[in-house]
């Protein structure tokens, strides 16, 4: 198998969706590479499967002109988004290399009506130089912001690489922690190094947590209607003043400081936590910046449990949060290696499933679960995400999308204080059987109840709103 890095599992980008936004932008700014030596006068972008049938909630059509036109997802200001789609669209004009082409977003974005066989998230690229094709391309958006071009994995430049404690099952990360005798972020972190020395690691990693800590301090802070079409209203800004007895906060860290003197009952410990989650996810429908962990629609989860660890469990400083992104990364590259990463091969439990499953694990790592206690954790979180449906009402991150990453941060929790209360030596289940499982549920799954919008909440609260 590939050598995965957690950097490829979490990646800073711009919602609402890494396989339909993410994805298909990386794709776009693969593509312009390979036009730069190239006469060109006209484009075509086509999207098929599941990418033609929710595109327009995720917002592909935006993603794929902008990867075009040489704008970075990492670096973007979100806010720029809508009057550079505007321009584009007014102008009819699309800027690649430096050369203008006319560019209709209505002719040529093209919304296929059939499934590629090549994958459910395909796109297919063309050029045309005075009406003849120069150059055709397919792409495979297989989530978390991953791409294939062909059945060429491009996500990574780790192919090949053997590590030194390679990981392709719980039990390999098991024995290797056992053979060093340390956690598995010990192991993680030793496998890093291998592309990048321990300041680098740390600085990358100080990076995610920081723009996942802003992502939620905005999410807090925002109010108003999610963008779309189904009048969302942003619940986390509400929330947060609720639960600080609307304390006068102005920046992010007067925000912490109002979190960390607010009551810290049960009841007011697990509101801060879907608080939280809903923020990311609020964002994240925003068409803003947030990190695939390990996607965009599962965005919430992972930093909500790692800020409910920060505000109410025994926070001792970033190292901790080092260890808790290095644990649930691993555990993302054994989804993504074994299982699949994507709702539109796999449905919600290879979104929401997968992160409660990581944050389940990074969770007992930091509050001193053993390794074994560890990979319990991601099991149990996992077990009871199976069979998870993705039914975006509308296409749209939103419904039931953004509520399910506070839930799935809530059974991250449970499931880790199982394992640091159970035993795993009596585990009739381990990680790789759940995995494995959440596979064969994946393949077994009706298609229109993988990110297709053709099934449950999607096609049946329509049908109830024309009635009423």
């Amino acid at each position: 198998m590939e050598s995965i890095s957690i950097f490829d599992i979490f990646k800073i980008g711009v919602g609402p969706s890494s396989s339909h936004t993410l994805g298909p932008w990386k794709a776009s700014q693969d593509f312009a590479e390979k036009l730069i030596r190239l006469d060109f006068d006209k484009i075509q972008i086509h999207l098929y499967g599941s990418l033609s049938k929710t595109g327009k909630g995720h917002a592909t059509d935006i993603a794929v002109m902008l990867g075009l036109a040489g704008y970075d997802p990492v670096t973007i200001d979100p806010n720029e988004i809508s009057p550079i789609e505007k321009s584009i669209e007014d102008q009819s004009l699309l800027v690649i290399n430096g050369k203008e082409i006319i560019f209709i977003p209505k002719q040529d974005v093209i919304f296929e009506k059939t499934t590629h066989k090549r994958h459910p998230n395909t796109l297919i690229y063309k050029a045309y130089f005075q009406g003849k094709l120069v150059i055709e391309e397919l792409y495979a958006s297989v989530g978390g912001g991953f791409i294939e071009r062909e059945l060429e994995e491009m996500n990574s430049s780790n192919g090949g690489i053997q590590l030194p404690y390679p990981i392709n099952s719980g039990k390999d990360l098991q024995n290797h922690c056992n053979k060093i005798k340390g956690s598995v972020s010990d192991v993680v972190i030793l496998n890093e190094m291998y592309f990048g020395d321990a300041e680098m690691i740390h600085d990358k990693i100080d990076d995610l947590l920081s723009t996942m800590l802003d992502c939620v301090y905005r999410g807090c802070t925002t109010e108003g209607i999610l963008p779309g079409g189904l009048n969302v209203k942003r619940r986390a800004s509400a929330l947060s003043k609720k639960l600080t007895n609307n304390a006068e906060y102005n920046t992010l860290n007067e925000w912490i400081d109002a979190v960390k003197t607010s009551p810290r009952d049960f009841n007011s410990i697990n509101k801060w936590i879907s608080c939280f989650a809903l923020a990311v996810n609020e964002e994240n429908a925003s068409l803003s910046r947030v990190v695939t962990s390990p996607t965009n629609g599962a965005a919430g989860v992972i930093p909500a449990v790692m800020l409910y660890f920060f505000f109410f469990c025994d926070y001792e400083g970033l190292e901790m949060g080092r260890r808790y992104v290095l644990t649930a990364g691993e555990i993302g590259c054994l989804f993504k290696k074994n299982a699949t990463i994507s709702a539109a091969v796999g449905g919600c439990q290879a979104e929401i499933g997968v992160s409660s499953a990581m944050a389940a694990a990074g969770l007992t790592e930091v509050l001193g679960g053993t390794p074994e206690q560890v990979m319990m954790a991601a099991e149990i979180a996992m077990e009871h995400h199976l069979g998870l449906t993705c039914d975006p009402i509308g296409g749209l991150v939103q419904i039931p999308c953004i509520e399910r990453n506070a839930m799935g941060a809530m059974k991250a929790i449970t499931a880790s204080n199982l394992a640091l209360t159970g035993d795993p030596s009596t585990a009739i289940v381990n990680l790789d059987t759940v995995i494995k499982t959440m596979w064969d549920t994946a393949q077994d799954m009706n298609g229109k109840y993988k990110e297709t919008s053709e099934g449950g909440l999607a096609f049946n609260l329509p049908l109830v709103m024309a009635n009423c």
